[in-house]
C-alpha cells in the first residue's frame, strides 16, 4: 500500500534548485534577480521593460466549476499543467496568484497546489512571502491616514465627513472591523465619522497593483483613485492629498514579479492575489505579460469558479492588459459534481451516477460561458481516489455531448505524469488557431446595462435589481466619464445565484445590487450583490486553532 503524505511533507521532501537556476533557465541573469533568501526572487523591472518587443507564447487560463467543500483543485492543476508541458517539450510558465492570510487562518487554507503539483516554498507563500501584501496594506492606509491627518488640519480640500468612501485594510477575517466609528476620544484625536476596514485583497490598491503596466502607470492610477466627496459632489483624488508619491514609494519592490519553483524545479511566477468574489480574481498582468515573453506556453488562473474568476480575466485584466488567451482547462471533480447534485458531503465516497449527471449541469453552464468569449475548452477530472470508473465515464460521456473533451488526471498523486493527456490535448487547442476572444459586452454600454449582461449571460439571472441611490450612482459616473469601465461583480462564489445554499445552474434568480463603488485607479466598478462581504469572517472552528510549531520548529496544520 503506498504511504500517504501530506502536502506539507511532499513540499518539505522536495529538493529545490537555488533560484537563480531557475531563472538561469528562463533567460534571467542572476544580476537581474533580487533573491529572498536562496528559493524565491523579485525579477527587476529593468529586465521586464527589455523584453518589449518579444513575441508572446500562448495563455492558457485554467478556471473551474462552482467551488464545494469537498474541493475542485484549481491551483493544484494549474501547477500540474505547466509541470506537465514541460514534460512533453513545451518551455512552461506558471502564473498564479499569493495567498491572503485570510483564508490561510480561516477555513480554506493555503494557495500553492496539492499534492505532488505544488509550487514551493510553500510555508513562505502561504505566509508572508516577500512581503508585497504588507506593502499593500501599508499603503492603502497611509492614503487613510492622509485623509483623515489632512480633514483634522483645517480640511483644505472641503471634503465631506459623511462622503469619504476610503476605508481601511488588514490581511485578516475580522468581522468587527466591519463598520465603525473612528477617530473617538476628544479633539486631539480627529473628527468622528464613520468607518470600516476591508480585508487587504479587496483592496483598490491590490487592484491596481495587479493591473499596472509599470512604477509609472502604478503612481498615475494610484493618484486617480478617488477617496471621497465635498459637499457639492465632486470628487477628491489620492493625488490631491499628495498620497500617490509615497504609496508607490511602499509599494516599488512589491510591483515587481515573484519567481518561484514547482516540486518539478519548474518556474513559476507568484504575484498579487486579489479575491474572485469580492475582487478582479487574478494575477498581476506584469507577470502574466513577463512571462509570456519569457516561455512557449503561461498557464494561468482565476479564482473561484468560471462565473466570476474567469468572466474578470477576460472581461477586465484581457481587456485592459490586450491579452488574448488561447485555450481555457475547467477543472471539475466527480465529488464536487456530486455535491452540486444533491449528494452530503460525509457521502461522497459512495459511488452515486444518477446524482453526479444531475450535478454535471454546473460544469455544462461553465462550459458553455467560457465559449461565450471565443476560448476553445477542454475539461480536467481532478482525480479522488473515491471515483468510480462509472462516475468518471458519466462526465466523460456528458463533456462529449457538449462537443468537448474531458480528461482524467492524476497531477495530485503522480505530478506531471498523471497530466500528460491534458498537457498534450491544450496544446493541440491552443495551436489550433480556434481561439476568437472577445469579451462579454463592448465599453460603450451603460455601466447598469453591463452589469445585467453578466448577470443575465453568465449568472443565468432573470432580473437584477437595485434602489435609485444605486441607479443614481451609476448614472453620475457615467456622466463625471466613467461609462465605460467594466464592472467587477461581488457575489457568492459558490453559486450562479447570491443564494449560496443554491448549487447546480439555477434559471431566473433574482440578483440584488446592494452597493457600487467607483475603483477608479484600478479602472472598473464593484457591483456588490445579496450579502458578499468585502471583509470576511472567520468561520466558528478557524484554521488558526489548529496551526502551531512542532518540536522541530516546522509549522503544522497550515495546510
Amino acid at each position: 500500500m503506498t504511504e500517504y503524505k501530506s502536502d506539507i511533507e511532499i513540499a518539505r521532501a522536495a529538493v529545490k534548485r537555488p533560484i537563480f537556476e531557475i531563472g538561469e533557465n528562463l533567460g534571467i541573469p542572476a544580476a537581474d534577480l533580487a533573491p529572498y533568501g536562496h528559493d524565491k526572487a523579485k525579477i527587476s523591472a529593468e529586465f521586464i521593460a527589455a523584453q518589449n518587443g518579444k513575441p508572446d507564447g500562448k495563455l492558457i487560463l485554467v478556471t473551474a466549476i462552482n467551488p464545494t467543500p469537498a474541493g475542485e483543485g484549481k491551483t493544484t492543476t494549474t501547477v500540474g499543467l505547466g509541470d506537465g508541458l514541460n514534460r512533453i517539450g513545451k518551455k512552461a510558465v506558471v502564473c498564479i496568484r499569493e495567498a491572503s492570510l485570510g483564508p490561510c487562518f480561516g477555513v480554506k487554507g493555503g494557495a500553492a497546489g496539492g499534492g505532488y503539483a505544488q509550487v514551493i516554498p510553500m510555508e513562505d507563500i502561504n505566509l508572508h512571502f516577500t512581503g508585497d501584501f504588507h506593502a499593500i496594506t501599508s499603503a492603502h492606509n497611509l492614503l487613510a491616514a492622509m485623509i483623515d491627518n489632512h480633514i483634522y488640519w483645517g480640511n483644505e480640500l472641503d471634503i465631506d465627513l459623511r462622503r469619504v468612501t476610503w476605508r481601511r485594510v488588514m490581511d485578516m477575517n475580522d468581522r468587527a472591523l466591519r463598520e465603525m466609528v473612528s477617530s473617538l476620544g476628544g479633539v486631539a484625536n480627529g473628527f468622528p465619522r464613520q468607518n470600516g476596514f476591508d480585508i487587504t485583497v479587496a483592496s483598490e490598491v491590490m487592484a491596481i497593483l495587479c493591473l499596472a503596466s509599470d512604477l509609472k502607470d502604478l503612481e498615475q492610477r494610484l493618484g486617480n483613485i478617488i477617496v471621497g466627496y465635498r459637499r457639492d459632489r465632486s470628487a477628491v483624488y489620492a493625488r490631491d492629498l499628495k498620497a500617490d508619491g509615497a504609496m508607490a514609494v511602499l509599494l516599488k519592490d512589491a510591483m515587481q514579479p515573484n519567481l518561484v519553483q514547482t516540486l518539478e524545479n519548474n518556474p513559476a511566477f507568484v504575484h498579487g492575489g486579489p479575491f474572485a468574489n469580492i475582487a478582479h480574481g487574478c494575477n498581476s498582468v506584469i507577470a502574466t505579460k513577463t512571462a509570456l515573453k519569457l516561455g512557449e506556453y503561461v498557464v494561468t488562473e482565476a479564482g473561484f469558479g468560471a462565473d466570476l474568476g474567469a468572466e474578470k480575466f477576460f472581461d477586465i485584466k484581457c481587456r485592459k492588459a490586450g491579452l488574448r488567451p488561447d485555450a481555457a482547462v475547467i477543472v471539475a471533480t466527480v465529488r464536487a459534481l456530486k455535491m452540486n447534485g444533491g449528494v452530503k458531503k460525509e457521502e461522497l465516497g459512495a459511488e452515486n451516477v444518477a446524482a453526479l449527471k444531475k450535478g454535471c449541469s454546473n460544469l455544462g453552464r461553465h462550459v458553455a460561458n467560457v465559449r461565450k468569449f471565443g476560448v476553445p475548452v477542454v475539461v480536467a477530472i481532478n482525480h479522488f481516489v473515491t471515483d468510480t470508473d462509472a462516475e468518471v465515464a458519466a462526465v466523460k460521456d456528458y463533456v462529449s455531448r457538449l462537443g468537448a473533451e474531458a480528461i482524467l488526471c492524476r497531477h495530485w498523486a503522480e505530478g506531471s505524469a498523471g497530466i500528460e493527456e491534458l498537457a498534450y490535448k491544450v496544446v493541440e487547442l491552443a495551436e489550433s488557431g480556434q481561439a476568437r476572444f472577445e469579451p462579454l459586452y463592448p465599453d460603450d454600454v451603460s455601466l447598469f446595462e453591463k452589469i445585467e449582461i453578466v448577470a443575465s449571460k453568465i449568472y443565468h439571472a432573470g432580473e437584477v435589481t437595485a434602489d435609485k441611490a444605486v441607479r443614481d450612482q451609476l448614472r453620475a459616473w457615467e456622466e463625471q466619464g466613467y461609462g465605460t469601465l467594466p464592472v467587477c461583480m461581488a457575489k457568492t462564489q459558490y453559486s450562479f445565484s447570491t443564494d449560496p445554499s443554491l448549487r447546480g445552474a439555477p434559471e431566473g434568480h433574482v440578483v440584488p445590487v446592494r452597493e457600487v463603488r467607483l475603483s477608479a485607479g484600478a479602472g472598473f466598478v464593484v457591483a456588490i450583490t445579496g450579502e458578499i462581504m468585502t471583509m470576511p469572517g472567520l468561520p466558528r472552528s478557524p484554521s488558526a486553532e489548529r496551526i502551531y510549531l512542532n518540536d522541530q520548529g516546522y509549522i503544522e496544520g497550515l495546510f
